[in-house]
């Protein structure tokens, strides 16, 4: 009788392990890598619009707006990516290194079609600004296209 339980409780333990190992592989989260470079000629940034609220409009109707930031370290800033959180935001980043002193824009258009309710839209930039370029905010309310003003 005792080997009969001893038979029963190893394979109960080995089902038991066998399953929760199959748990892990079905639950797998595969996190994008991060490929941050570290740059030797960094620069500082003063960004002078980190928010846009483009208050109420309506569905289908294009926002555009232009972030303005300051260079201000001794170095040339140069903006490597400008990222949307949504495809129905597009940002447009200089094609040139910003001097010194100097002002820049970062352009950003919002498309609101088929967008009824709060928009909430993040701007991530890569450039070689050290402490790294603040993310950049749009945001307001499209009316739907039935709603009123």
């Amino acid at each position: 009788m005792n080997m009969k339980k001893s038979l029963f409780f190893s394979f109960f333990l080995m089902g038991l392990l066998a399953s929760c190992d199959v748990r892990k592989k079905d639950k797998k989260i595969v996190l994008p890598s991060v490929n941050k470079t570290v740059f030797t000629d960094t620069t500082s940034v003063q960004v002078i619009d980190t928010v846009y609220d483009f208050g109420t409009i309506r569905e289908g109707d294009m926002v555009e707006y232009n972030f303005r930031f300051k260079n201000t370290g001794s170095k040339p800033l140069i903006i490597f990516e400008a990222n949307a959180s949504c495809g129905c935001t597009v940002p447009e980043k200089p094609d040139h290194p910003i001097p010194t002193g100097e002002i820049g824009f970062i352009k950003v258009k919002f498309n609101s079609d088929r967008k009824p309710g709060e928009a909430h839209k993040s701007i991530t930039i890569s450039s070689n600004a050290n402490p790294d370029f603040p993310v950049l905010f749009l945001k307001g309310t499209v009316l739907g296209k039935d709603e009123n003003k």
